[in-house]
């Protein structure tokens, strides 16, 4: 399937989780076999080619593309977690959301120094959770120079954010607006 194909298996809902936001569900493309393995096929080639040597994704949704990304290039993956779900000594980093703050993890045992890793999410908005991932495995050892995702909103600035950190951005989608 063409990232264009792909497209169409989005969901808009609209006004969630607020009047005028247009939300983006990548449910209806994660429940279709085919749309699901076409993704994670694109994802895969883009990180093969940046030369990835591990993949890292973002709880929740990011576990979903970013260990199929792992699987489908023989790589490690990085889970980067939520506060308080790692067992052992973490490396974290708070960031600034919307409305608030919010906390990411890593087990920094989990990258080698000097690693190549890509991030890989389902989208970028604002770019807060993916920059601070980026710090956070930076800070670990890791290069990262790159970061994939299935859907951008560009009007929300995310890409241009990360670009800003030296963060190469792309993604296999486009929606316009919120």
């Amino acid at each position: 399937m063409t990232p264009d194909e792909l497209k169409g298996l989005i969901r808009t809902v609209p006004d969630f989780p607020q009047p005028g936001i247009q939300f983006r569900d990548i449910t209806t493309l994660i429940s279709h076999p085919l749309g699901l393995a076409a993704t994670v096929r694109l994802l895969a080639e883009r990180a093969k080619a940046l030369g990835a040597e591990a993949i890292a994704g973002m709880e929740a949704r990011g576990f979903i593309f970013g260990a199929a990304v792992a699987v489908e290039l023989e790589l490690g993956f990085v889970p980067v977690r939520k506060p308080g779900k790692l067992p052992v000594d973490v490396l974290g980093i708070d960031y600034a959301l919307e409305y608030g703050t919010d906390r990411l993890e890593i087990d920094p045992s989990a990258i080698a120094h000097g690693q190549t890793v890509v991030i890989v999410d389902d989208l970028i908005a604002t770019g807060g959770t993916a920059l601070a991932a980026a710090q956070l495995l930076r800070q670990a050892g890791a290069t990262v120079d790159d970061a994939l995702f299935v859907i951008d909103l560009p009007d929300l600035g995310g890409a241009a954010r990360l670009r800003d950190a030296s963060i190469e951005v792309s993604a296999l989608m486009e929606f316009e607006g919120d």
